[in-house]
């Protein structure tokens, strides 16, 4: 099973910049950070912008796949978003995955003034987003006309290194936004149940759940289920799983009886108690035993 790690931005840049090495030389197979305004939900603090530092990331690492887990529309346009990653593509030599997620209702959402988008629409303009993304990083010249965006003869070129677009990982958790994984996503990703489970034995029936939902999606549009990698993100608060190695061992062995391909938990955070995720030791034995 694939391991990738989450490091977020509210470090100093030397400080990211010697995490980011690390982790490519550890051996994971990919590396992600949040796509945020600020974290206001946690804390007010310290937080780098997302592409730049992504920037940044392609030439400090050689090796490690990278991305945005995830990019939402809350205040990114597609044409705008598409340019930004053919360059990251481009940066990296083809080690760029976009993230994408349909955004919450949180600061990201009222940053940019306008009033938030109703539960109800929220997916359709999810769907409307990545729909716009592909054609935008498929296509050097594009028009587009939505009922949430827009985009006059946008051009991305010379276009992404990987054809025929960068891969999207998609976050979903509900029915309609899993179908926009099976339709658009070469990933899907999740956090576990949209609501906190109360025990790992629930934690594990939810995601089952939603992988049922996402297979018969895929036959719906006549897709074959295996064909979508199957992420599964380790949330800092989901200390069950990760609190010793063997817990880790049981862990990954039931997603991958899930069929789930790859696994993804944060950086150890032992300066913050209300973000613990695993402890070093747990994190150090975790990452010497990747192939």
């Amino acid at each position: 099973m694939r391991t990738d790690v989450v490091i977020l931005p509210d470090q100093t840049w030397p400080e990211l910049r010697a995490r980011w090495r690390d982790a490519d030389a550890r051996g994971f197979t990919g590396a992600w950070t949040y796509d945020h305004l600020s974290w206001r939900s946690l804390r007010d603090g310290p937080w780098l912008g997302t592409l730049p530092l992504l920037g940044a990331i392609a030439a400090e690492t050689s090796r490690i796949r990278f991305g945005t887990l995830v990019t939402s529309p809350n205040f990114r346009h597609p044409a705008v978003l598409a340019k930004d990653v053919m360059t990251l593509d481009r940066l990296s030599d083809g080690r760029f995955d976009l993230g994408i997620g349909a955004g919450g209702v949180g600061y990201d959402a009222l940053a940019l003034g306008s009033e938030p988008v109703p539960s109800a629409h929220r997916t359709a303009r999810f769907a409307e987003f990545v729909t716009a993304l592909d054609l935008l990083l498929r296509e050097q010249s594009v028009s587009f006309a939505g009922d949430f965006f827009t985009a006059v003869e946008s051009r991305t070129v010379p276009g992404c290194v990987q054809l025929p677009r960068v891969p999207f990982t998609i976050a979903a958790a509900g029915p309609k936004a899993l179908a926009v994984a099976a339709d658009q996503g070469q990933t899907w990703v999740t956090f576990g149940p949209v609501r906190p489970a109360e025990s790992a034995q629930q934690w594990f029936a939810a995601v089952a759940d939603q992988a049922q939902i996402l297979n018969a999606a895929c036959l719906a549009k006549g897709r074959e289920p295996s064909s979508i990698r199957r992420l599964a993100l380790v949330g800092l608060d989901l200390g069950w799983a990760q609190e010793s190695i063997g817990a880790w061992q049981d862990f990954t062995g039931q997603l991958a009886e899930l069929d789930f391909t790859e696994v993804a938990l944060h950086w150890p955070r032992p300066e913050d108690p209300e973000l613990p995720g695993p402890a070093m030791s747990v994190f150090d034995e975790i990452s010497a035993r990747l192939g």
